[in-house]
Order: structure tokens, then sequence, then C-alpha cells
């Protein structure tokens, strides 16, 4: 290690030896010289003079070498000592030494800040992805994170931007198209965004792998806003559809349909936004994952104890629990189909093959410890909405079954990221309503013909803070 000191002033022992030897030659010169004129009538004046003009000539010599050749080049010099000083600032600083990382700090030391999802389509050019950093800069924003995506005229690149607050988004859209910048769309982003993309495919893949209804709400964060319907390949009436697709599926614009592994297809709409080779070859790869893991679903199981003290489990259902949903169907009334189905009765039994099927939502099982099952719970994907339904065996209601039921379908819509839930009942189905209202959820009621459509709009924070602690009727004994 070498010390400050001599980093300063570095020891050259070959130049004082050539001058020790210079010295000495001197000495001897001058020696020389005293002799000569000594023996003259003005020697002693002729050797006050020299000696005068050496001092002289030995002090600027020394003033000469401190100045120039202890010094580092300006040229060079300067710049190394001055990007030194910067790194050890910003060492002390706490940030790194890059200038986009200094920038950031600046901003958000300096102001409020906003995160902002953009993206836009530039030229495929040397240049055009500079100048719209170029403009950024000059609006004091910070990229933050950076994808491309190909097309075959042009880029389209998006952006995970942190602004100052108070630039608006007409503005930033303004500037982009200045630096060359088309098709410019921005929305608001949050902290949930700041995950690149590698790391977000492989959690959406494990959310995929572990639960089939896991995939429309996957290709939902993965593409943004967009609308996802299911379409079967076969109705609930038995007839075919006519709805499919090729195995590599089809991309048009704001369209792409995947053929869905169950059967039917998958459409994915985004009016305001075409789509991307990219983005097609992502869905599709989770669609094929999907389809190779076959179904699935979680089977962890919640045991409840009634007030009466009877047990109950709560579990999700899929089709294997088809022939016991049919089982509860023969024992429930005429009365509790209707206001479950508002149909024809006999036709309660063809909607369970739909209601069973993890691609249209999730559902809830209750059965009791002899493994009959009493209740059902559906959460169902409706597009943009979601739809929640109940449906409690004659016996087994007001016993809170109900009401346990309905509060975790809405905790998954939570999970899964919804804004509202929505139950589609009778105006004198008391049950319903009664469950609906002890959510303690801002509700929307609307009347159509004797049909009661009750809208709760999720407060999502507050219910993840509570979780599923929920007042109910029922006590969870234990978690297998």
């Amino acid at each position: 290690m070498t010390s400050a000191k001599s980093a300063r002033r570095p020891h050259h022992w070959r130049r004082d030896l050539i001058e020790l030897a210079a010295l000495f030659t001197a000495v001897a010169v001058a020696d020389a010289i005293a002799n000569l004129i000594g023996h003259q009538p003005d020697g002693p004046y002729l050797l006050v003079a020299s000696a005068v003009a050496l001092v002289a000539t030995a002090a600027f010599h020394t003033w000469w070498a401190r100045r120039h050749s202890h010094a580092p080049p300006s040229g060079e010099g300067g710049s190394a000592q001055g990007g030194a000083d910067m790194a050890v600032r910003g060492t002390r600083d706490g940030a790194p030494g890059g200038a986009g990382d200094s920038g950031a700090g600046g901003i958000a030391g300096a102001e409020e800040t906003t995160l902002w999802r953009m993206r836009t389509t530039v030229r495929d050019a040397p240049g055009s992805l500079a100048a719209l950093c170029v403009a950024l800069a000059g609006l004091r924003v910070d990229i933050l994170t950076l994808g491309t995506h190909p097309l075959a005229r042009g880029t389209v690149d998006e952006f995970l931007l942190r602004a100052p607050a108070s630039l608006q988004a007409r503005d930033l859209s303004r500037e982009i198209a200045a630096a060359g910048g088309v098709s410019t769309w921005i929305e608001r982003a949050d902290a949930h965004d700041l995950v690149d993309i590698p790391t977000r495919m492989l959690s959406l893949a494990t959310r995929t792998a572990l639960d089939a209804a896991e995939l429309p709400l996957a290709l939902r964060q993965l593409l943004g806003r967009c609308t996802i319907h299911s379409l079967p390949a076969v109705s609930v009436t038995g007839r075919p559809t006519g709805e499919s697709a090729p195995v590599e599926g089809v991309l048009e614009e704001t369209v792409m349909r995947l053929r869905d592994p169950s059967g039917g297809v998958i459409s994915v709409e985004r009016p305001y936004l075409p789509f991307t080779p990219t983005e097609f070859a992502r869905a599709r790869a989770l669609v094929e994952l999907d389809a190779r893991l076959g179904p699935r679903v979680p089977r962890s199981e919640d045991v409840l104890t009634l007030p009466e003290g009877n047990e109950i489990t709560v579990r999700r259902a899929d089709h294997g629990d088809l022939a016991a949903a049919r089982a509860m169907h023969d024992r429930c009334s005429q009365r509790t189909l209707g206001l479950r189905y508002h149909g024809p009765v006999a036709d309660a039994d063809r909607y369970l093959d739909h209601l069973l099927s993890p691609r249209f939502g999730r559902t809830l099982a209750v059965q009791t410890a002899s493994g009959k099952l009493v209740a059902l719970g559906h959460l169902l994907w409706d597009g943009d909405e979601t739809e929640v339904a109940l449906l409690v065996e004659d016996d087994w209601q007001r016993r809170g079954i109900g009401s346990e039921l309905l509060g975790r379908l809405v905790a998954l819509a939570v999970e899964a990221g919804c804004d509202s839930v929505y139950a589609v009942t009778q105006s004198h189905n008391t049950g319903m309503v009664a469950a609906m209202r002890a959510l303690e959820l801002p509700l929307d009621y609307q009347i159509e013909e004797g049909t009661l459509v009750i809208t709760a709009r999720l407060t999502t924070d507050r219910l993840r803070t509570e979780g599923s602690a929920r007042p109910s009727a029922p006590t969870e004994g234990a978690r297998r």
C-alpha cells in the first residue's frame, strides 16, 4: 500500500544522484575559477558577483522544479483527481458512481417522484433510443427498467420511469413525440412493477404451475390491462360452439387467440395497444406450460368448527368433485336451486362442468366429516369483472357457511387483483343480501325485472391487512 504523502511526492533516486554529481562538479569548477581570478586586482569583486549569480540561478531552478516537475499534467491529472473526488463523494453519499443513479438520487432527494410505465415505437436506427434518453434526461426522468420488442419495421421500447411528481403525462408524451417516438402509451405504475422481466416471467410460470386457475390471471399480469375470455368448445347445453384456434395460436393486432389446453379458445383483447410478437411468444409459452402440466388444484384444506360443534372442511374443488356436486343438487330443494341458477332447475347439473373448471375461476367446496359435499362457492372470471356465487344445501343453511365461503372468495379476488366482485341474485334472497352486507364493503345495488345485482368495491389495502380474519359463525380449528 502506498501512503498519500508518498503518492503525492514520488522518490526519484536517479535524479538525486545526478544532482549530487553535478554539485561536486560545480564545486570543483568554482574552486578552479576562484584560484584563477583570486590573484587578479578585481578578483574578490568578481567572486562575489559570481556567488550572487549562482544563488539566483539555484533559487530559480528550485522554484521551477517544484512548480512543474512534481505536479501532474493539467490535461490528465486534473481529470483523474476530479474523478477520484467525485467517486469519493458518491461513495460517501451511498450512491453508485453512475450518472443515471446519481441523477435519480438527485430527483428523489429534491422532490416527490412518480412511477410511470411508458411504451413507444421508434425507428430501428442507430441513435433513436439515445434521442429518447436525452429527452427524458431533459425532463429529469430516471429510467429504471427498459425492455425492447423488435418489429418488422421499428422497435417498441417499454420503460419504467421515475419522474418528478409535477411532470404531467401529456408533457412527457409531447417530449417523446418530439424525440421520434410514435404510438406512445403512458400509465401510472406502482412498486410491484419494479421487477425485471425475467423475474416476472419466472414468478408467473410458478403461479401457473401450482394452480391451473392462475393462467388467465397470469396472462393479465403479463400483458397489462386486457380483457380475457375463455371460450369453451362445447356450450352448457352440449352443443359445439365452433370456437377453435391452431396450435401455434393467432395474433391479430390487438387480439390474440390461444388454444385452451382444456378445450376451446383463450381470447385476449387489448384495444388501446397492439400486441407485439414478443408478448405473443411469452403468452404462448405460459399456455404451453399449462398444457404440459395438465389439470391441477392446490390441495390445502381448512377444518372449521360450527357453533353446534360439527366440523366441516373447506377446500378447493375441481372436476373430480362433479359426482358429489350432482348428488348435492339432488338433495337441494327447487327453491334453493332456483335462487342460485336463475333458470330452469332441470339444467342445473349442466352448469357444473363449467363451474368446476379452473379455467373459468376458482371454486371452494365444503364437506362434512363423513365426506359429503354440502356447499359450493364460485369465483368466476367474467372478462374485466368477477362474479361470486353461493350454493348451500338446505339442511346446512343459516349456520354461517355462506358467509364463510363468501369471505374467502373475496379474499381470493383481492389476491387476484380484482377491483370489485358482483353477485346476481333475487331481491327476496335475504340470505345472499345479508352475506354481502356482512363483508362491510362499499356496495352498489341494481335491480332489473326482479333480478338484483350487488357489486362490492374491494378496498384492497384493508383486506390485505386483515387477511382472512373475518367475523363468521364457524371458527377455524386446524389447517392440514
